[in-house]
């Protein structure tokens, strides 16, 4: 269907206008900028981390283990908030954002 008065046109320049359209291969930060990014990446390393140190001791302490379910799933929460971090910076793995 053709478009109509030039409308696509014209609406791409009004979003690219008001910021509300991104440059290919450009914005690489998520929705939030920097101080988002980074508060998001605190985020992740610590909940994971409270995670993996909550489970570990609650396990130890019902398996009367103690510091060794600690001390393994502490090693995993940190791996998996890194883990999660790494993936949050690595643009190459990250999917397509908000339409």
């Amino acid at each position: 269907m053709p478009d109509k008065d030039g409308f696509e046109e014209r609406l791409r320049q009004a979003r690219a206008r008001h910021g509300v359209d991104t440059p290919p291969g450009g914005g690489q930060l998520p929705q939030g900028g920097t101080w988002g990014f980074g508060l998001r990446a605190g985020v992740e390393v610590v909940s994971a981390l409270i995670v993996g140190v909550a489970a570990g001791w609650f396990l130890d302490r019902w398996l009367g283990t103690w510091p060794w379910l600690f001390l393994l799933f502490f090693v995993l929460g940190s791996v998996a908030g890194v883990l999660n971090v790494y993936r949050l910076f690595n643009p190459a793995r990250r999917g397509p954002g908000p339409s």
